[in-house]
């Protein structure tokens, strides 16, 4: 009985520490995955008023990612990307 008991102690300080380690990398993959969708959004609504001027960002993950990581200035970058490389 004294075995199971202590190993059962073992196992929740192992998945104590386990948690404690993976912790820090999960929160920062959550973060750039909550960030690229709020990026996703925010070049679905520059392609919403851009429509009318006949500018168009191409949504797909890298450049959701871009703005998932960089913010405003990664939409403007891509802003000026486009109106510089843009046809």
């Amino acid at each position: 009985m004294d075995t199971n008991v202590i190993t059962f102690l073992a196992c929740i300080c192992f998945i104590f520490l386990f948690g404690k380690i993976l912790i820090v990398p999960i929160q920062k993959i959550l973060k750039l995955v909550v960030n690229s969708l709020l990026g996703g959004l925010v070049i679905y609504v520059i392609n919403l008023i851009g429509a009318n001027f006949g500018f168009h960002i191409g949504l797909n993950i890298v450049t959701s990612m871009i703005v998932g990581l960089l913010g405003l200035p990664g939409t403007i970058v891509l802003i000026l990307i486009r109106l510089f490389l843009g046809q």
